[in-house]
């Protein structure tokens, strides 16, 4: 399900109005987002590869979903856990936010990410089911071998990813 409108917020993440979602990646505009980290039994982190046709970053890495929540008076947790099972197929996951941050990313010149984004994790240990419109793959990865990778390839993971996922990888 594609997101129409984004929440914009100001640097302490009040709702200001709301814009087109296209718009307001063109602009750019502040505006509310959430990363969803899960994490298995094994301590392993769920990461999947985005879709190639995606409007940013695709075919890039990134953590188990992340989206915009529409409504500005939505609790965060539940738009990432209708998101989670939009995207992947999980369902019934208790989320907890981590820490929140604000990040700034130029694609091209008319393509921004100017984000306040909440970040959120879970234990989950379930079946996954990707929407193909969404992530063409999805792996659990250790500790170790993603901050290995992410140290030697930076450029296979979205920029919000390498922006939060230390501070997730760093409370494991």
């Amino acid at each position: 399900m594609e997101r129409k409108e984004v929440v914009l917020v100001d640097i302490f993440n009040n709702p200001i109005g709301k814009k087109a979602k296209q718009e307001s990646h063109e602009t750019p505009c502040l505006h509310r987002a959430f990363s969803v980290f899960l994490i298995n039994d094994k301590n392993e982190m769920l990461i999947q590869k985005r879709a190639e046709d995606k409007y940013h970053s695709g075919g890039k890495w990134a953590n188990a979903c992340c989206s915009h929540p529409e409504d500005p008076d939505q609790d965060i947790k539940i738009s990432a856990g209708m998101r989670l099972e939009e995207e992947l197929g999980v369902k019934g996951v208790s989320l907890e936010e981590m820490f929140s941050f604000i990040y700034f990313a130029k694609f091209n010149e008319n393509l921004y990410e100017y984000e306040h984004d909440t970040v959120l994790i879970g234990k989950y240990n379930g079946e996954i089911t990707l929407d193909p419109s969404e992530a063409s793959e999805y792996k659990w990865v250790t500790k170790e071998e993603l901050n290995k990778d992410m140290v030697e390839n930076p450029e296979k993971y979205s920029v919000w990813f390498l922006s939060c996922a230390p501070r997730v990888l760093a409370s494991l």
